[in-house]
């Protein structure tokens, strides 16, 4: 099943992320640190220290929703050695993330890909 489609934008929160924190904590963190508004109906992503869990916060226009995500083996690939606070990442990259994937390295791949 495909959870999110036709998002305008996603954004990966980088640092490692407190999961007491709930709607309120994760859209202070959207606005005050990513300095984006959380009403703009984009998707946040965030993951806890232990790489196994991700929350996505999103505005679906009649309030925020929050969904979880928790492994029971693996854990997830984290971009971590970036160079800015957040990394803006396609719809199809999200997939790739939500399903254990190297968001990075699939990146990579299809820009290789498309040059050749």
């Amino acid at each position: 099943m495909k959870m999110f489609t036709e998002v305008p934008e996603v954004f990966l929160y980088r640092d490692f992320v407190d999961f007491r924190k709930s709607i309120n904590g994760l859209s202070l963190i959207v606005e005050q640190q990513m300095q984006i508004s959380p009403f703009n109906g984009s998707v946040y992503v965030f993951c806890n220290k232990g790489r196994d869990k991700l929350k996505v916060l999103y505005w679906d226009k009649t309030g925020f929703a929050l969904w979880y995500k928790r492994l029971e083996k693996d854990k997830f690939k984290w971009p971590t050695k970036l160079n800015s606070q957040s990394l803006n990442l396609s719809e199809q990259q999200l997939h790739w993330l939500l399903n254990g994937f190297d968001v990075l390295g699939h990146q990579a791949v299809s820009y290789e890909s498309v040059a050749l």
